[in-house]
């Protein structure tokens, strides 16, 4: 009959299954069961931490496997963990746990009967049925810890002022681990492989993250460590971001310039450039600077090559009736222009309202509105003096009738994000 085994050699089990799945999705490393702190390295590419079975999740309430992420998350061992936004964590369900230790313990037991064979004095026939029972308690095991492991937890903060909380994530279907979590991390987002310069350009302006500038290597930096900047698959994608906004054309609106450096003591940036691509690559760890566009544009109009026939400056005598004679008056900077009459033209006013509605995927919601607010939202907002507003409506028919449970969490979930208005109808 099956023994008890030894809580170490289920979490050997445990560990050497996971370690089977192999494939490691957008993270930069996968850490199994990790026994202290330490066991995590602090790095700015993210990472995927499964917890033990001890650490198991409990959906509403108070859940061992917060308390060990939270660990995880402030310590590395002596001394605390700086790149905080680098790493999410995955636990087991409480409510399926039991099943798999179940599997495993059986998978242990029969183990032992094969490797104490001769001390139990086994005939062949009774290796070979044990042998075929240790194949099917570890397929069980295998089969079943995709579905044990499904809770990802990722710490958030909405403000720098705000305490962490966890965004805690089911997954669903089959697949890898680590790339059905790194999926629904993207899904989310609350995990990015690449990231709008529009994006960055508001985030330098929200937090902000920025005076007259910031150093590129510094400006990746805050981003592995800070939980209220969007989580980035490894620093390079900040990198990527800024060569991007310094190569659009509407920069100043809507990005950045970059300059190679700052002359402290002639108060200019050196190499300062914007509305171009840049030829050499940029990396996480360039000393390069990104410069607000307003104080790029001054540098650049104060240092604007003045050539023949433009600037200031006066004449004298009189033009002939052939058009021989020299001019008079004062002349005027390059790109001005009057009309016959020597009035400067009206400026012509824009459009000065905008509207608009789109449908949207509920599978892809995040994402889409995502990319609203980085394509066209964000140009909206960027001008001088807008009032943007944002609605979103939800209608949704549910022919079979919404179960208890999705009521009141719909419910409860909708007051806390304080919508306006929501509720079910009967019909």
């Amino acid at each position: 009959p099956p023994r008890v085994v030894s809580t170490h050699a289920q979490q050997a089990i445990f560990r050497g299954a996971l370690k089977d799945a192999g494939e490691r999705g957008d993270f930069h490393g996968v850490h199994c069961f990790p026994r202290e702190a330490a066991d995590v390295p602090d790095d700015p590419s993210v990472r995927l931490v499964i917890l033990g079975t001890d650490a198991f999740y409990i959906k509403g309430g108070r859940s061992p496997a917060e308390a060990a992420a939270r660990q995880l998350l402030d310590s590395r061992g002596t001394a605390p963990r700086l790149c905080r936004n680098a790493v999410v964590f995955l636990a087991p369900d409480k409510t399926r746990l039991q099943d798999l230790e179940g599997a495993v313990r059986m998978y242990l037991a029969w183990d032992s009967i094969v490797r104490e064979k001769e001390t139990l004095n086994l005939d062949p026939l009774q290796v070979n049925q044990a042998e075929t029972r240790i194949k099917e308690e570890d397929g069980r095991v295998k089969g079943q810890i995709p579905e044990v492991f499904q809770w990802l937890l990722a710490p958030v903060q909405d403000k720098p002022s705000d305490q962490v909380t966890w965004e805690a994530l089911r997954l669903i279907g089959a697949g890898e681990l680590a790339v059905r979590a790194s999926t629904r991390l993207r899904r989310e987002e609350l995990l990015v492989t690449n990231y709008g310069s529009t994006r960055l350009r508001m985030d330098l302006d929200r937090i902000p993250l920025w005076q007259d500038h910031v150093e590129i290597r510094r400006l990746a930096d805050h981003y592995s460590r800070y939980t209220y900047l969007q989580r980035v698959e490894d620093p390079s994608v900040i990198a990527e971001s800024v060569r991007e906004g310094v190569g659009l054309l509407t920069w100043e609106s809507d990005t950045f310039a970059y300059a190679e450096g700052f002359d402290e003591e002639k108060g200019r940036y050196r190499g300062l450039r914007a509305g171009e691509a840049l030829q050499q690559p940029l990396t996480a760890e360039s000393s390069g600077l990104v410069v607000r566009p307003e104080v790029a544009r001054r540098q650049m109009a104060e240092e604007v090559p003045v050539g023949p026939g433009t600037g200031a400056g006066t004449g004298t005598g009189e033009g002939t009736g052939n058009g021989a004679g020299t001019g008079t008056g004062t002349g005027t900077d390059a790109g001005s222009s009057t009309d016959p009459g020597g009035r400067e033209p009206e400026p012509r006013a824009g459009p000065k309202r905008f509207h608009g509605s789109v449908g949207i995927d509920p599978v892809r919601a995040g994402k889409v509105v995502g990319q609203i607010a980085e394509e066209v939202v964000s140009h909206l907002t960027g001008l001088v003096g807008s009032k943007v507003e944002l609605t979103l409506e939800i209608e949704a028919e549910i022919p079979d009738g919404a179960p208890e449970h999705v009521v009141r969490t719909v419910t409860e979930n909708a007051r806390t994000l304080r919508f306006g208005s929501q509720g079910f109808e009967e019909e």
